[in-house]
């Protein structure tokens, strides 16, 4: 769950998530933060013909309190 940070922590570590596909799934409309994900740190990388940095991994939807 997202929740506030520590105070002076820049960086946290993202614990393992385990990806589980379903099909047809409603996507919610409240609680959820749609976090990008990236390879990198920097985030920099050149623009695909999908729109998106060669860098960028998935959209993770975190539920929030």
């Amino acid at each position: 769950m997202l929740a506030e940070s520590d105070p002076k922590k820049l960086f946290v570590e993202l614990p393992v998530i385990h990806l589980a596909p379903v099909i047809d799934r409603v996507k919610p409309t409240e609680g959820i933060y749609r976090c990008p994900m990236y390879r990198v740190l920097s985030r920099t990388g050149t623009l695909s013909t999908t729109g998106h940095s060669t860098n960028f991994v998935i959209m993770l939807e975190l539920p929030m309190p």
